[in-house]
């Protein structure tokens, strides 16, 4: 892969709250695929990102849209839907800086993106060079609207283009293990790449352990299958038979794990899609999510990056 195109990525992005239930909130926004659109953008500066995704007409949507163009992101994708709003959600963090989420998103206007005919997505797909989406990206949809997903990646897939999947399973935002389970194997059929978070992997399959959930995962149909084990090495197996363990990056205290895995995938998807080996880009892709743990929120200052770039 050299990509010197398009990459469109489609999800969700949500206005953040963190801290004390009735204490004071630090407010900001993050969300699984628009993290990893961020990363990936200031990771691979002169790649084109487009983040495709719906917000409402009001002053928070104004503000988070003028926020994502300074980000470097493509905004020519995103829907406008009058009288919808951003999804809310809420971040707990423990003494280790593991995290608790309550979410406010059941009529944000993302799930309503394939409302229209013809979505700004759908519309561009002839020109894109890559598109990345999630498990969480599908648990918005309805099932029309997954229908729809799925065929333009199919047809992304059918003229050489990338399509890149990660898994991201969360199973309040489905009304089963099953349903989630069809989704996902439909997913990973259509990606040339899926990343795969382990104990979300378990989880969905029902899988008895961790050594159980890395079988199932390396024999994915997937050409590249990049498997994220927290602060294990990360697998990963190329289309060219390569087949290794990347060790992650060892960090002193461990801030926020919000979006660890997001920014792992935008920094490896960043090297990866210019032309570096798989080796590298899993090396670097943990060294920006061993620097993104170390601070609080899902997206950190650039400049708390900068020597990264």
């Amino acid at each position: 892969m050299n990509l010197t195109g398009t990459v469109a990525v489609f999800g969700e992005c949500m206005l953040e709250l963190q801290g004390q239930p009735f204490g004071a909130m630090r407010q900001s926004m993050g969300g699984d695929t628009f993290n990893t659109a961020v990363y990936l953008a200031r990771c691979a500066p002169g790649l084109d990102v487009a983040y495709a995704t719906a917000l409402g007409d009001d002053p928070l949507s104004a503000e988070m849209l003028r926020r994502w163009g300074d980000e470097g992101l493509r905004l020519d994708l995103v829907r406008t839907v009058p009288g919808r709003l951003p999804g809310l959600y809420l971040i707990e963090l423990d003494a280790q800086g593991e995290r608790r989420f309550h979410f406010w998103r059941e009529r944000s206007a993302a799930r309503s993106y394939f409302d229209p005919e013809r979505t700004p997505l759908e519309a561009a797909g002839p020109q894109l060079d890559a598109l990345y989406f999630s498990g969480i990206s599908l648990s918005i949809l309805d099932e029309a609207a997954r229908e729809r997903l799925f065929a333009l990646a199919a047809g992304l897939r059918a003229r050489g283009a990338q399509v890149l999947f990660d898994n991201n399973y969360r199973p309040r935002l489905w009304p089963s293990a099953e349903a989630a389970r069809t989704c996902f194997e439909r997913a990973f059929a259509l990606a040339s790449t899926a990343l795969v978070t382990l104990d979300d992997h378990q989880a969905l399959f029902g899988l008895p352990d961790p050594a159980a959930a890395l079988a199932h995962a390396q024999a994915l149909p997937c050409a590249e299958r990049v498997v994220k084990r927290g602060a294990q090495p990360t697998w990963v197996g190329t289309a060219q038979g390569e087949v290794f363990e990347q060790p992650t990056e060892t960090v002193a205290r461990v801030v926020d794990s919000t979006a660890a895995g997001d920014a792992f995938a935008g920094g490896y998807l960043s090297r990866r899609l210019r032309g570096a080996d798989a080796r590298s880009a899993a090396a670097f892709g943990n060294r920006v999510a061993a620097r993104v743990i170390q601070h609080p929120g899902a997206v950190i200052p650039r400049e708390a990056m900068e020597d990264l770039l």
